[in-house]
């Protein structure tokens, strides 16, 4: 069962690192449509892509050594840190 949920996780994972790859364009790019942001907001970007991508790879890690439910935590907390941040209401 953990290994199903780390699979999941996993792909749950690359689908969000996919998306955010796929809309970095309407922040970072040089279209009519981007909000040009600044260099200090793409390197946090870059760190929340990284972020999940590394966190299966983790949790597969600590599953490994015998930490399965702590690995199975860290393989979800890039979703469950989008879920927050979608709930997060807008500033305007």
């Amino acid at each position: 069962m953990v290994k199903f949920s780390l699979v999941i996780a996993t792909t749950a994972d690359l689908a969000l690192a996919a998306l955010l790859i796929g809309v970095s364009g309407f922040m970072f790019g040089g279209g009519p449509e981007s909000i040009h942001a600044s260099a200090t907001a793409a390197a946090g970007y870059f760190t929340i892509v990284l972020g999940c991508v590394l966190a299966p790879i983790a949790g597969f890690v600590l599953n490994a050594r015998g930490k399965a439910s702590i690995g199975v935590t860290v393989a979800w907390l890039p979703i469950a840190g989008a879920l927050v941040a979608v709930m997060v209401p807008a500033p305007y």
